[in-house]
């Protein structure tokens, strides 16, 4: 299937406009595919057979036509997919009315079946996006397949056309009455054009936007986006609330997932890492600080093998959370210690100093605080994003 994905995509590449070919010589290089979109799985939930789940996702790049990423990744049974369309979003309200639905299909049918454990991606869908635009994934599923891949904190309202209401590729958007937070089955968006390639956004709850304001895409990866707008470079956002470095918690721990979520996807050239403080928080105690180092360096080895470039990102203060404790501040101070001096990475994005209180450096400002003491509200998103481009542009 992927063979066929790939010969698809060179035939659609010869048909767009603009798309040369060797014969041609012409001086500008050939559009290529790039990631503009990312979700990671984080769990499951009870399959929805019969009915179709309208993915509402915030492009960072755009282009001239689409793939989608799907995913049975946790599932334990076959996944079939019933029909996958994309179209543009244009109008909010109920079932986020959409434009033309354009039908993605997979090694040219227009159903699939994923086993278990695996993702599939769609055949090239010749649509044009723009950057920073909305696009709707809707997923059609007529089979109870056991439990759904999803995506937990979403902070971003999609849609539900229950069972009955007919296949998703002839839905009109007055069938999605019911919304959810959830992102299900769809993990991924690649863009083809003449982007510069894109940056994963690595991490936990600070990165999938915990704090921010739902609805508005002002999680840090968003805003960094809207930075790196100029540069003509994605924004991946593979943060996942309550995931680890060096054990297994919500979703796989960072080194597990990092091929999946990360080094794979389409176009990356840049890694930012902001991973460890729910180790430091977490139960049992994660208080050795050179297991966090070869973690680091692991991740950092992996990443230079396929030529990506890797920003560390200091842990961030949480003073005033429930969970704080004095040993715990003292090894977060130790991990920053090395993340800024250990040599491991390519560049440091000092989020810590950033976005602390200077009157209290275990905390963060009251001035980015959603009120738990830990997260960043959109305030603090800005800052951190601000700081994260400055890493990822010093360099030049």
């Amino acid at each position: 299937m992927a063979k066929v994905g790939r010969v698809l995509a060179v035939l659609l590449l010869a048909a767009l406009p603009g798309t040369t070919t060797a014969a041609a010589a012409a001086p500008a290089a050939p559009p290529s595919w790039t990631g503009s979109w990312e979700t990671a799985p984080s769990g499951t939930a009870p399959a929805l057979p019969g009915a179709a789940v309208r993915n509402v996702v915030h492009l960072s790049v755009g282009g001239t036509a689409v793939r989608v990423r799907l995913s049975n990744r946790l599932g334990t049974r076959p996944l079939r997919l019933g029909a996958v369309t994309v179209a543009p979003r244009w109008a909010a309200g109920p079932g986020a009315e959409p434009g033309t639905l354009h039908t993605a299909t997979f090694g040219g049918a227009a159903t699939v079946t994923v086993p278990p454990g695996e993702d599939t991606v769609s055949d090239p869908v010749r649509l044009p996006v723009a950057a920073g635009a909305d696009l709707l994934v809707t997923v059609y599923t007529p089979d109870d397949d056991g439990l759904a891949t999803f995506h937990q904190t979403a902070l971003q309202t999609s849609y539900i056309a229950p069972a009955g209401a007919g296949r998703a590729a002839d839905e009109a958007g007055t069938a999605y009455t019911t919304t959810i937070s959830r992102w299900y089955y769809v993990t991924g968006v690649d863009v083809l054009g003449t982007a510069a390639g894109s940056v994963v956004a690595f991490g936990d709850s600070l990165t999938d936007g915990n704090g921010s304001t739902p609805d508005t895409n002002h999680r840090w990866p968003d805003r960094l986006a809207e930075r790196l707008r100029r540069d003509r470079l994605g924004v991946l956002n593979a943060g996942i609330g309550g995931n680890r470095l060096l054990r297994d918690g919500v979703g796989p721990r960072a080194l597990a997932r990092l091929d999946a979520d990360a080094l794979d996807r389409a176009g990356v050239r840049q890694l930012v890492v902001l991973e460890g403080i729910n180790d430091i928080k977490g139960t049992p105690v994660a208080d050795d600080v050179t297991a966090y180092a070869d973690a680091y360096r692991t991740l950092v080895a992996r990443a230079h093998a396929r030529g990506i470039r890797v920003v560390g990102v200091t842990l961030t203060p949480y003073g005033g959370f429930p969970a704080y404790t004095a040993a715990g501040e003292a090894v977060r101070r130790q991990v920053n210690a090395f993340i800024r001096t250990g040599g491991a990475f390519d560049a440091v994005a000092d989020a810590d100093t950033a976005v602390r209180d200077p009157a209290d450096p275990t905390r963060i400002r009251t001035a980015y605080d959603p009120g738990d003491h830990l997260h960043f509200n959109d305030a603090g998103m800005a800052a951190v994003a601000e700081t994260v481009r400055a890493a990822l542009t010093a360099h030049r």
